[in-house]
């Protein structure tokens, strides 16, 4: 159990310094034993740390050349994109990419949940749209990014698609960190309340094609205003 505990700790140093871009996509990771120096372990611990790596497909071996850094849209590891996206250089790609995942799996799970949602839910998302509105009104940001959480936890349960819920739950703490970075923003904080009742009024019409657009419009509204006023671009 010792070896194997040594051999995550040396796996997790060689990704947090893959991740702070020691060694970029495409770079080629330092020889064996210039590790073992760098980690003072064993060459054995060494070779399992990268076998555990190259597993997670963060790094690939090529024989007779070395071993490489892919790039972070190839890696397997959710753990280790989750950190990546959190803690990595390349923030603005990511936030980017996580409102392109969220756009795939919110839409779908809007239009499933307009045939399926309760009335206690959509009285849970009056209440949810309510407290934004507050909370922007009071200034509130932690107040305001909890409701928004919330509403759109209230959507992807609804569509009583077990799968849904599963893959949204690691990403719970990257989404918070990107809402309070991006809801900082008073004019994002109108147009997602906007949006949200947008998106309750298509679902209490149980329309499943205008909850779908109704989701769709909010993710596009997210990424518009993403690039308008925190990326600049």
């Amino acid at each position: 159990m010792a070896r194997k505990s040594l051999v995550g700790e040396v796996a997790d140093e060689l990704l947090d310094r893959i991740i702070s871009g020691e060694f970029a996509p495409g770079a080629l990771v330092p020889g064996e034993l210039e590790l073992v120096e760098h980690h003072e372990v064993s060459r054995m611990t060494v070779r399992e740390a990268i076998k555990t790596l190259t597993a997670q497909n963060i790094l690939r071996v090529e024989r007779g050349r070395g071993t490489f850094v892919n790039p972070v849209n190839r890696w397997s590891s959710l753990h280790a994109v989750l950190r990546a996206t959190s803690e990595g250089t390349d923030g603005n790609d990511a936030a980017v990419q996580l409102i392109e995942l969220r756009r795939m799996l919110e839409t779908g799970a809007c239009e499933l949940a307009a045939a399926r949602i309760s009335e206690d839910d959509l009285a849970a998302l009056d209440v949810f749209v309510g407290q934004m509105r507050d909370a922007h009104d009071a200034g509130d940001l932690e107040r305001f990014v909890e409701a928004d959480l919330a509403f759109h936890d209230v959507i992807l349960h609804a569509s009583e698609n077990a799968f849904v819920a599963v893959l949204f739950e690691p990403l719970s703490r990257v989404l918070a960190e990107r809402r309070s970075e991006t809801s900082a923003v008073p004019e994002i904080q109108e147009h997602a309340i906007a949006m949200h009742q947008r998106v309750a009024s298509a679902l209490r019409g149980r329309d499943p094609h205008a909850a779908r657009e109704a989701m769709d419009a909010h993710m596009q509204q997210t990424l518009d205003d993403l690039r308008t006023y925190v990326l600049k671009t």
